[in-house]
């Protein structure tokens, strides 16, 4: 089957919500116009059928793919830009096994990693769900990709920088509402940077859609925002499509030829047979992965519940039993008093010094001297 052919396999991404639909007063020329515009950006496959590029698999046959390789430059360029780092001119698609020194380390398998003009590693990863610690995660990848070029006879000082970039379907931080995050190794006090070899940046995807629902983005001048809402456009994992983000990146497009070349790979990726039964694999075992991690945490908590109530339980028998006990031990003392009670009235005792003897009530010592 050629890259080209459009197939119809039943898909669950067909059921989809599209939101922010046009407003009513909408006019039919315009709706005319964007018509238009669509069928030159996307010219044989509605939008629900294109790959959510937040599934790594959709992201890597993009962006890591050797002909789309200046979309790749561009893209990583929009975000390095932030931290004012030399634009990238071109760059190597590199070995994305990573592993640790010895044979019994943890092998790991980067998303995307790239070495640039200037020798430098960037690791790109995208994640779908939040099942990893990707804080520890991110850190991890970066020692990993930062010592493997060490060779024998090399020195220290041979060593490159390593940018770090991860992609979440998630939020992250819960003490910023920023969706770009960066990150470098400073000096406590003063604040000044301690190196240029280590760099992280997080980007929140739910974080930037919420912006975008805000109407805090500008993609017509803010580059990085443009390919970012991209990546967010298909959110396969909540059934929806944004035909919004859609019409204003169909429109920039027109200008961008970057993000049109960009537009028509993804829709010839999205078309082809072969990949999107890969894809739909993928985002299947994510979706799976996700479900089982979930339903072992239900599983736990209702264990805990049960241990809790079962724990509970126990202690409410205890008291009851120890409860028990008490009024047995008054009961046997009474008892024991009121015996006592007797033996001092038959030796000839008035009803209060037996009282004041035993502790007992006045009445109840009278009512025992009668009952005798």
């Amino acid at each position: 089957m050629s890259p080209t052919t459009y197939f119809t396999n039943k898909s669950p991404v067909h059921f989809i919500q599209h939101v922010k639909e046009p407003p009513s007063d909408f006019d039919q020329q315009n709706l005319h116009s964007v018509h238009n515009k669509r069928t030159k950006l996307l010219k044989q496959i509605p939008l629900e059928r294109l790959m959510d590029l937040k599934v790594d698999y959709a992201f890597k046959q993009l962006f890591g793919n050797e002909k789309n390789k200046e979309i790749t430059v561009i893209f990583l360029n929009a975000i390095l830009q932030t931290t004012g780092r030399s634009r990238i001119k071109d760059i190597s698609f590199s070995n994305t096994e990573a592993g640790g020194e010895y044979v019994d380390d943890k092998q790991s398998r980067l998303d995307l990693l790239v070495l640039t003009d200037e020798n430098e590693r960037i690791n790109v990863e995208i994640q779908f769900t939040n099942q990893y610690d990707m804080i520890k995660r991110s850190i991890y990848y970066w020692a990993g990709t930062y010592r493997s070029p060490l060779h024998k006879k090399m020195t220290y000082k041979e060593l490159r920088p390593v940018i770090a970039i991860n992609i979440v379907n998630f939020n992250l931080f819960n003490h910023t509402d920023q969706f770009h995050t960066s990150y470098h190794l400073y000096e406590d006090e003063e604040r000044f940077k301690l190196t240029n070899v280590m760099e992280f940046h997080f980007i929140e995807m739910s974080k930037l859609i919420q912006d975008w629902k805000n109407d805090k983005l500008d993609p017509w001048n803010n580059v990085l925002a443009r390919w970012l809402l991209m990546l967010g456009m298909v959110d396969h994992r909540n059934h929806k499509v944004y035909d919004d983000i859609y019409r204003e990146l169909e429109e920039i497009s027109m200008k961008d030829k970057s993000l049109r070349d960009a537009f028509e790979n993804w829709e010839e990726l999205s078309m082809t047979e072969e990949e999107y039964f890969a894809y739909e694999a993928r985002l299947k075992r994510i979706i799976d992965e996700e479900a089982a991690k979930r339903e072992a945490e239900l599983n736990i908590q209702e264990a805990k519940q049960k241990a809790e109530q079962k724990a509970e339980q126990k202690i409410q028998e205890s008291e009851q039993i120890a409860e028990q006990i008490a009024e047995q031990k008054v009961k046997e003392a009474k008892e024991h008093n009121e015996k006592i009670a007797r033996r001092l009235l038959t030796k000839g005792m008035t009803v209060k010094e037996v009282a004041e003897i035993i502790d007992l009530d006045v009445d109840r010592v009278r009512k025992i001297k009668l009952d005798m």
